[in-house]
C-alpha cells in the first residue's frame, strides 16, 4: 500500500485546474481513497486500509493507495474537483453537513443487511441524503461534558463550598442554585459551575478556570456551541423554510457565552481557540468543565498523554434545557465518486468496512465509529469511550433543519462570523443576529 500527501498549494484554481492536478496526482493502485488529512482519522484509516489489503481475496487490481490533502480548504476544494467530474480518486471524504453538496457527483452505495447491526439504523442515516445511502459512516463526532470528577466530589460533599456556590449563581444568574451532579445539569447549572471554579470570581476555586470555550471564528466551533441554543428550541427555520435564528434560544446561549467570557471564567484568549487550544488548557489542569468533541476523550484519559487529568476526568452528555437534552451530530464517512475508475472496487472496500472485522481494526487504530451490538462488544474494552456514542447519538443527536444541504458549511461560517463578533465586542448581538439572519435567508431560500 502506498499513501501520499497533496498540499493545498497544488490544488489552487478553478474547478478545472483542481481535477487536473489531482488527475496527475492519480494512483497506481486501481482503488484510489481519498481521505481526511491529519488526526485519528487518518491513522485509523490507513490501518484499515493496510488490513483490507492483506486480505487473500483482495487482487492486486483492488487494492486500496490512499490520498490526502491538507485540511485548509479541504471542502472547497473537493467540491471543485467532483464538480469537474474528475477522476483521480474513486472513493472520497463525505460529511453529514456536505452531503447535499457532493451527492449530484457521488454514487449511492448498498452497504448490505448487516451494515444495520454494526451500526444502527441512527448512525447510517447521518450518510443518507434524500433517503438514499451515499457512504460508510467511518467517524461519529458528537459532544461530550468534559470535568474533573475530584472537584465536583468535593464541591458536593462540602456544605461551605454548596453555599458559595448558590450565592454564586444568585449573582451571575439570578437564581441561588444548588450543585448537582455533572449528568444532571442543566445548562444554567453548568455556567453556575463554571463560575464556582473560576478564581476571578472565586478566589478559593482551585482551579484557575472553570471552563473553556472555544470561540475562534472557526465553523466547528458553531457546531459546538448550537447544541446549547438547542436546548432551548433553537433550529435555523421552521417547516415553512423560514430563517429563525433571531430568537430567545439563540440569544441566551450567546449571552452565556459572553457572560463567561467576561467573568473569566474562560482563558481570556479564548477567542482564539478551537480544539488544540481547549483540550491543552483542560490537559494542564487548570479547567473544571469543557464541552468538547467526543474524539478528546481518549487523549485526556490517557495517563502517558495527559497525566494531570487523565485519573479525574469523566464525561457525560451535554447540559440539559427547557426543550430538552441535545448534542449536535455528524458523520465522516467515504463514498463513490460518480466519475470514478475502479466503482466496483470502491464499493467492495467500502462494503467491507461496514462489517465487524474491518470496524475492530478501525477502532482500535484511533478511529471514532458509532458502533452497536457485537461490533460495540469487540472493542468496548480497549475502546471505553466509543460506548456512549451509539447511545448518545440516538437518545440526544440533532441536525439542524437545514444543515445537510449544500449551504450547510456556508451557514457554519456565516454564524462563527457573526457570532465571535459579537463574543469579541465587534458588534451588538443584535447586529450579530440580524447579519445571520439576513445571510442565512439567501444561502437558505
Amino acid at each position: 500500500m502506498t499513501c501520499r500527501t497533496v498540499w493545498s498549494k497544488r490544488l489552487l484554481g478553478a474547478a478545472l485546474g483542481g481535477a487536473l492536478s489531482l488527475t496527475a496526482m492519480a494512483a497506481s493502485a486501481e482503488v484510489t481513497v481519498l481521505g481526511w488529512p491529519g488526526g485519528p482519522e487518518e491513522t485509523a484509516l490507513r490501518a484499515a486500509a493496510e488490513a483490507y489489503n492483506a486480505r487473500e481475496d483482495v487482487t492486486d487490481e483492488n487494492k486500496v493507495d490512499l490520498l490526502f490533502f491538507s485540511r485548509d480548504g479541504f471542502f472547497d476544494k473537493l467540491a471543485a474537483d467532483l464538480a469537474a467530474g474528475t477522476d483521480a480518486f474513486d472513493a472520497n471524504l463525505i460529511a453529514t453537513y456536505s452531503i447535499g453538496r457532493y451527492a449530484p457527483f457521488m454514487e449511492p452505495i448498498d452497504l448490505g443487511q448487516g451494515a444495520a447491526d454494526v451500526f444502527g439504523e441512527a448512525v447510517l442515516s447521518t450518510m443518507q441524503f434524500d433517503s438514499q445511502q451515499y457512504g460508510v459512516p467511518t467517524d461519529l463526532s458528537l459532544h461530550f461534558m468534559y470535568y474533573r470528577d475530584d472537584l465536583i466530589a468535593e464541591l458536593l460533599a462540602d456544605e461551605a463550598a454548596r453555599t458559595r456556590y448558590a450565592e454564586i449563581a444568585q449573582e451571575y444568574l439570578g437564581s441561588a442554585l444548588e450543585p448537582k451532579a455533572p449528568d444532571e445539569w442543566t445548562w444554567e447549572d453548568w455556567a453556575a459551575t463554571a463560575l464556582y471554579f473560576t478564581q476571578a470570581v472565586n478566589p478559593d476555586s482551585p482551579t484557575r478556570y472553570g471552563t473553556v470555550l472555544q470561540m475562534k471564528n472557526l465553523l466547528f466551533n458553531m457546531m459546538i456551541f448550537q447544541s446549547l441554543p438547542r436546548a432551548y428550541g433553537a433550529d435555523w427555520m421552521d417547516a415553512e423554510g423560514n430563517i429563525t435564528v433571531d430568537s430567545k434560544a439563540y440569544r441566551t446561549g450567546l449571552e452565556m457565552y459572553r457572560m463567561l467570557l467576561d467573568a473569566g471564567a474562560t482563558p481570556r484568549d479564548s477567542l482564539s481557540y478551537e480544539y488544540a487550544e481547549a483540550n491543552a488548557a483542560f490537559g494542564s489542569g487548570r479547567v473544571a468543565t469543557m464541552v468538547q468533541w467526543n474524539a478528546a476523550a481518549g487523549d485526556l484519559t490517557n495517563a502517558e498523554t495527559n497525566p494531570v487529568v487523565a485519573g479525574v476526568t469523566r464525561t457525560v452528555a451535554p447540559p440539559t434545557g427547557p426543550e430538552g437534552r441535545f448534542t449536535h451530530v455528524h458523520g465522516l464517512g467515504l463514498g463513490i465518486n460518480k466519475a470514478a475508475q475502479n466503482k466496483e472496487g470502491a464499493a467492495a472496500f467500502l462494503q467491507w468496512l461496514a462489517t465487524p472485522e474491518a470496524m475492530e481494526v478501525y477502532a482500535k487504530a484511533g478511529g471514532a465509529p458509532g458502533l452497536s451490538g457485537a461490533a460495540l462488544d469487540a472493542v468496548a474494552e480497549d475502546r471505553p469511550d466509543l460506548v456512549p456514542l451509539g447511545s448518545y447519538a440516538s437518545q440526544y443527536g440533532y441536525v439542524m433543519s437545514g444543515a445537510t444541504s449544500a449551504s450547510a458549511l456556508s451557514v457554519y461560517e456565516l454564524q462563527a462570523k457573526a457570532f465571535t463578533g459579537y463574543w469579541g465586542d465587534v458588534q451588538s448581538l443584535d447586529d450579530a443576529l440580524s447579519e445571520a439572519e439576513t445571510g442565512m435567508s439567501d444561502l437558505l431560500k
